[in-house]
């Protein structure tokens, strides 16, 4: 038998909204406290892409300026020591599925309760709820710490 030990891999979603922000605080704490490590997945998506008309936005995106955007929001949330202990991921495809990826054989996914483009008043956003139906581990969900 080896003596090697699995590191629980903490995964969380980030997409700027104030409940993704406490999620990643949460997934943190978390990992600190089980000896794991944390793996932050912000998700983008063109929309129109998926659907039977052609897209009506420009499809350059610029990939690096989008990372850098990430590792600043990352750094505001955290503090520099706390956003270098991080793995980041930008994947381009369905937050949904990109999501349940890469929570496959995670510890924990972690996730905001609502998104950047959720309703005000709803209680859990459509990818919260759909993640918490599907992902292969246990799902915490995390309220917005604002109004």
């Amino acid at each position: 038998m080896g003596s090697e030990v699995a590191v629980p891999k903490v995964v969380v979603g980030v997409d700027g909204s104030s409940s993704s922000y406490g999620a990643l605080r949460w997934a943190v704490r978390y990992a600190a406290l089980v000896g794991g490590t944390v793996e932050a997945v912000a998700v983008w998506e063109l929309p129109g892409l998926s659907g039977w008309s052609g897209p009506a936005v420009n499809m350059d995106i610029d990939e690096e300026e989008a990372r850098d955007r990430m590792r600043r929001e990352l750094t505001d949330v955290l503090g520099a020591d706390g956003a270098g202990a991080l793995t980041t991921h930008l994947v381009h495809g369905n937050p949904t599925d990109v999501l349940l990826r890469a929570a496959e054989g995670a510890e924990v996914l972690v996730v905001g309760s609502r998104g950047r483009g959720g309703f005000a008043r709803a209680l859990l956003g459509s990818v919260s709820m759909h993640v918490s139906q599907h992902a292969s581990c246990p799902v915490v969900i995390v309220r917005s710490e604002g109004p």
